[in-house]
């Protein structure tokens, strides 16, 4: 069984390293508007570049907040998979489960909620999380 620790530690390791990654696109890709954001709001580009002309520039800032924090996160991910999970210390599964469900957790199931294109990519990522907390526990 000793060998399933280094695997999830490793396996938690890549799910920061896909949520860093995920971080930056959304501060040097992501625009402002995807089409799956406008069949959600049920309206087009012009409609709301003519109402709401400043809406674009303001979510661009916010997908450069957000990617920000979202990187950091991943890279808080990967420091916790190669100490603290590596070492199974004390509340380290706790913290890892919790950071699980309260980031790609929730963003998978924000993504089936919106129909997003990115829902089954994102859900492969939160299967990986899993995987990575079953094998923390199955080695005792």
């Amino acid at each position: 069984m000793n060998i399933l620790k280094p695997y999830s530690s490793s396996l938690l390791t890549l799910c920061g390293l896909l949520i860093a990654a995920m971080g930056l696109y959304f501060i040097f890709l992501r625009p402002s508007l995807l089409p799956e954001d406008l069949l959600y709001m049920k309206t087009t580009s012009p409609v709301i570049h003519d109402f709401v002309p400043g809406l674009s520039s303001w979510l661009q800032k916010v997908f450069w907040v957000m990617g920000g924090y979202i990187f950091t996160s991943g890279l808080l991910t990967v420091f916790i998979a190669r100490t603290s999970f590596r070492k199974r210390a004390a509340g380290s599964f706790s913290i890892a489960t919790i950071s699980g469900v309260s980031s790609i957790g929730f963003m998978t199931i924000v993504n089936f909620i919106i129909e997003s294109d990115f829902k089954i990519m994102l859900l492969g990522f939160a299967f990986i999380w899993i995987v990575a907390l079953i094998l923390f526990r199955v080695h005792n």
